[in-house]
């Protein structure tokens, strides 16, 4: 992936507060058991991973999204199993939504899908504003109905095809940095010096700002790289590049996504 991105991962419930329970079945337990297995799949495929938990403790909606907040992370996936007020009327998945706009929008139309292909029955996606896990985050957030707790159908479904699921809403996070990757616009940058210290990158930094150009650092690859402007137009990036070279530059134009 093009940058490193942080995901941010709620297991439901926990401590004091079990969330639904069904013939000793806890919600808290299934939540915590999907989040790490969802999160240790992200990881393995270059994602940063938080957790508001991964042990049995209590935390309030507000304190959660508070932790979500404070962690810096791009996205938040809330993990839940449904249930009903007379057990075993509902079965599914659904995922849910402060707003069905934007990047939360695109978040949860991945992960259902998946869901729906792994064999869940497709409940779709809802708005909840009234959630606090989705009003009070800062980022792009979802909340996952991982199928009814108090469903013996959807417990097995669940049971049997755990790792599946996982993969799936996994798959669901993963589409949508892709997806935002793929939408982000190219800059030309024009790179005077790539060097293995940061001393020397520095050095020339602050030449070429005392000049009056508008010149940057980029860390990739293990190289601190100068670099001068950032122009969606080559032909701009192009007479960036001559205006350095005829100040005595070796230069190279690169294109790069932007950088948010």
């Amino acid at each position: 992936m093009a940058d490193l991105k942080r995901v941010i991962i709620d297991a439901g419930h926990g401590g004091d507060e079990p969330g639904a329970m069904f013939d000793g079945r806890r919600e808290k337990d299934d939540t915590l058991r999907l989040a790490l297995a969802v999160g240790q799949i992200l990881e393995n495929n270059g994602v940063d991973v938080a957790y508001t938990r991964t042990t049995d403790v209590f935390d309030t909606p507000v304190e959660k999204a508070q932790i979500a907040n404070q962690s810096g992370a791009d996205y938040f996936v809330s993990i839940h199993r449904n249930a009903m007020p007379i057990p075993g009327t509902g079965s599914g998945a659904t995922t849910l939504v402060y707003e069905n706009t934007g990047v939360s929008a695109m978040l949860a139309e991945n992960i259902q899908r998946n869901l729906a292909n792994v064999g869940f029955a497709d409940l779709g996606i809802q708005e909840r504003p009234g959630l606090i896990v989705l009003r009070r985050t800062q980022m792009p957030a979802v909340l996952v109905e991982a199928g009814f707790i108090d469903n013996p159908a959807d417990n097995r479904f669940f049971d049997q095809n755990f790792q599946a699921i996982a993969q799936a809403i996994a798959e669901g996070v993963l589409t949508t940095i892709r997806q935002q990757e793929a939408q982000r616009p190219a800059y030309y940058q024009v790179q005077v010096g790539a060097f293995r210290n940061r001393m020397p990158a520095d050095r020339l930094l602050n030449e070429l700002q005392a000049k009056g150009l508008p010149a940057f650092i980029v860390y990739d690859d293990g190289l601190y790289k100068v670099r001068v402007g950032a122009f969606l137009n080559m032909d701009n990036g192009i007479q960036m590049e001559r205006t350095l070279r005829n100040l005595g530059y070796p230069t190279v134009l690169v294109r790069e996504p932007a950088i948010y």
